[in-house]
């Protein structure tokens, strides 16, 4: 099955993944691993999907038991990270944050609407000096990581954390409700673009799924 083709209910943080027998599944890809090129080439897609974003499900669900976390949901870890082990903490993280990396893309992207862009440039002065400033954050996000577009307070914001954290973590300095991400750790892009982070950050906007982006905006913003 897809993975939330439509919003878990609020009390989720929006992709709690249900837990079926107390165990986590790796989610079904949106579209093909190859549709999303030239931006995010079919090898990094199958590694990065097939291997990296797998080896998160198993880990986390085989630290289930031994962290005293069996019948958690995915939402319930993240909220109170800081009391499971660092186990927990990466492979939960990694899980979360490939579900919604995976989903905020799309082979077939729309431009920004003129509702969800007035909500940008309201934070943001316009729709470049916004992009200019996540770019700019995910560049410098030191060693691996995320840079998030999160809602905080009902505001647009932008963040970064380190690893597989998230803002949705009781660990994180800056917290929020995350509804844009970008993976920025060296798996994500090296095939293709070795060091150069800037230009593998300046090709994914072209396929950022905006429509699924205001979504989550217009769920979490009150």
């Amino acid at each position: 099955m897809r993975l939330l083709k439509s919003f878990l209910p609020l009390n989720l943080l929006l992709l709690g993944t249900q837990v079926v027998s107390a165990q986590f599944k790796l989610p079904t890809l949106p579209y093909a691993t190859n549709a999303l090129e030239p931006a995010i080439d079919k090898q990094t897609m199958e590694i990065h999907y097939g291997k990296h974003h797998a080896a998160y499900v198993n880990n986390l669900n085989g630290a289930l038991k031994t962290a005293s976390a069996e019948g958690k949901s995915l939402a319930e870890l993240l909220a109170q990270v800081s009391k499971y082990p660092a186990v927990i903490r990466n492979n939960a993280g990694g899980h979360f944050n490939h579900s919604l990396f995976w989903l905020i893309m799309t082979p077939k992207p729309k431009p920004v609407s003129a509702g969800f862009l007035k909500e940008i440039n309201a934070n943001f002065g316009s729709i470049e000096k916004f992009k200019a400033a996540f770019a700019d954050s995910a560049a410098k996000r030191f060693g691996s990581g995320w840079a998030w577009l999160i809602v905080q307070n009902g505001k647009l914001k932008i963040s970064t954390t380190a690893n597989q954290d998230n803002p949705l973590m009781d660990v994180v300095a800056e917290k929020g409700k995350p509804i844009l991400a970008l993976d920025v750790w060296e798996h994500a892009y090296y095939l293709k673009y070795q060091n150069k982070r800037p230009d593998y950050i300046n090709a994914w906007w072209t396929v950022v799924n905006w429509a699924e982006v205001e979504r989550r905006f217009n769920e979490v913003k009150k």
